[in-house]
């Protein structure tokens, strides 16, 4: 508990108060190949804002809960999470539990009921858009960013989060075949822009797992900003240990080792999707 008081205390007294957006930013973060570090993005991302004065809610559209897990929420068989949202039309403010260490985050579990709502989705009315009416319902006054996890597949879960957000963020690892699969995603945004949220657009795109001693990593971030141009966050998120034990501790890298080159990388990431909005003065 000391360690968890400190790493907040120290990584708040590193910087400034960043200026709100004007209204909720609603982020979906996106990639169906597993292993690219979007829940690791979703969750640092998040801390890293509400760390600097932002208000901040984590949904988690992920039937593994990796994010809830990450950001120490409580789950059990007898949790309401976002399946209950879904399914049920249980209200959003409900579900939103606060993330210790972080009094201005908020996470909406997943639980393993998740994994089922695929197939129940599919016989409600206006399946795709069941999260986005939930937003709708939702007072967004208080809250300056949603981030949704999304889960690694363009099934319903992820439809229903591309219709219900106004933006998407898509982690691609320094790797080899970084870019296999990004195409269908690519068409999976064209097409809900055409039939089902024509303000949705891809605002963010953050390289991930970036390994400065390899001449592939350089190759494939190269591509990457020659080929996406000015939605490539100037920083990128290099390969950390840090990062992967935070989860394990139920933190995320923000707070368990602010220190850290992982902390200070989502940290500047941050600060960069923060300053790309319109704001608003304090």
């Amino acid at each position: 508990m000391a360690r968890s008081a400190h790493a907040y205390t120290s990584t708040r007294g590193r910087g400034d108060v960043w200026p709100r957006p004007e209204r909720c930013r609603v982020i979906s973060v996106a990639n169906q190949k597993g292993g690219v570090g979007k829940t690791t993005t979703t969750v640092n991302i998040a801390a890293a804002l509400a760390m600097h004065g932002q208000r901040v809610l984590v949904v988690d559209l992920d039937p593994q809960g990796n994010a809830s897990t990450a950001l120490g929420v409580e789950r059990d068989s007898q949790t309401r999470s976002i399946y209950h949202c879904l399914v049920e039309d249980e209200e959003m403010s409900k579900l939103a539990q606060p993330v210790p260490d972080n009094p201005n985050l908020w996470c909406a579990p997943a639980t393993i009921d998740l994994a089922g709502a695929e197939i129940e989705l599919v016989s409600l009315v206006a399946r795709e858009a069941r999260l986005k009416r939930a937003f709708a319902a939702y007072d967004t006054s208080e809250l300056d960013y949603i981030l949704v996890d999304c889960p690694p597949s363009l099934g319903l879960l992820t439809v229903n989060a591309m219709v219900a957000c106004d933006e998407v963020m898509i982690p691609i690892q320094c790797e080899y075949y970084a870019l296999e699969g990004l195409g269908q995603l690519l068409r999976n945004v064209e097409l809900v822009q055409s039939h089902l949220n024509p303000g949705l657009a891809i605002s963010t795109i953050l390289l991930t797992m970036y390994d400065g001693r390899t001449r592939l990593s350089q190759q494939v971030a190269d591509e990457v900003r020659s080929h996406f141009g000015e939605v490539v966050l100037n920083t990128v998120v290099p390969r950390s240990v840090r990062v992967s034990e935070a989860p394990s501790y139920g933190k995320s890298v923000m707070t368990y080792d602010p220190s850290s080159t992982g902390a200070s990388a989502y940290e500047a990431s941050a600060r960069e999707i923060a300053h790309r909005a319109p704001t608003v003065g304090r």
